[in-house]
């Protein structure tokens, strides 16, 4: 009787299982019944199939920064202003990093003042030596003494590359009222009319630069290329020949100068 009874509940449970099987099959080929998960729609609890990203190249329409309405301008126009962050070298260590073991260096050098730069950077005839002298004179314009003033400059220049010429200009204003006579302050203010196509406040600014730094030759490439926009190749050439002057090696300033040259009085034979 026992084994009957094992046998038969064995059956019933058998019986059962196949039963279930057979619905639950039914019910995954059905798959507009709502209440029935679709593995390949994820489950709860589990990580949604990501998108794999294309490759490069492929990755579509996406905004990309315009390009320089003034391609011609050359970067050194109104002295290219060191940005934030810009890595700062120091020009007495090797470029590899290592002491100098050279015996001949005298142990201390003499201090490079303005004038000693500019005597440097006017004999020097090295395209890339002069820009090394270049970048030392440029570090001395943008010495304040003051780090009010640093601190507002600091945000002109982030403003000045977001193109936020308006907030450039605020900035810039609250600068020159705390020191009127920071040759750079009103270079950049000069830099933010000539962006704006404010040539007039522009040229106003430039004066106000070359009265403090005459040797300024941002500014005055600035004023030469405004010259050169407003038809007035002649003045142009005139001021492209100062900016030779303080720096003869700038090749911006050699390159105008010889196509002014050429267009005012025709190619040389």
């Amino acid at each position: 009787m026992t084994a009957v009874f094992r046998f038969l509940s064995a059956l019933l449970v058998t019986s059962t299982l196949a039963a279930g099987l057979m619905t639950f099959g039914a019910a995954a080929q059905n798959t507009d019944d709502p209440s029935v998960i679709n593995p390949d729609e994820g489950a709860p609890g589990t990580m949604p199939e990501l998108p794999i990203p294309p490759e490069s190249g492929d990755e579509g329409p996406m905004v990309r920064p315009a390009p320089d309405a003034d391609p011609e301008m050359p970067p050194e126009a109104f002295g290219g202003p060191l940005m934030e962050g810009e890595e700062e070298v120091d020009e007495t260590m090797p470029e590899d990093g290592a002491a100098s073991t050279d015996l001949a260096e005298p142990a201390e050098k003499q201090p490079e003042t303005l004038e000693t730069l500019f005597a440097e950077l006017k004999k020097t005839g090295d395209e890339t030596e002069a820009k090394r002298t270049a970048r030392k004179i440029q570090r001395r314009w943008h010495e304040s003494g003051s780090a009010t003033i640093d601190l507002l400059m600091r945000r002109a220049t982030q403003a000045m590359g977001h193109k936020e010429n308006a907030t450039v200009i605020d900035l810039l204003d609250q600068v020159l009222v705390l020191e009127p006579d920071y040759a750079e302050a009103w270079n950049r203010r000069a830099t933010a009319h000539f962006a704006n196509g404010d040539y007039g406040k522009s040229i106003s600014d430039i004066e106000q630069t070359l009265a403090r730094e005459p040797r300024h030759w941002g500014a005055l490439m600035g004023l030469a290329l405004i010259l050169e926009r407003t038809e007035q190749d002649k003045k142009a050439l005139e001021v492209y020949g100062e900016v030779l002057d303080v720096y003869p090696a700038l090749k911006s300033a050699q390159d105008a100068v010889g196509r002014l040259s050429e267009e005012l009085t025709g190619p040389s034979i």
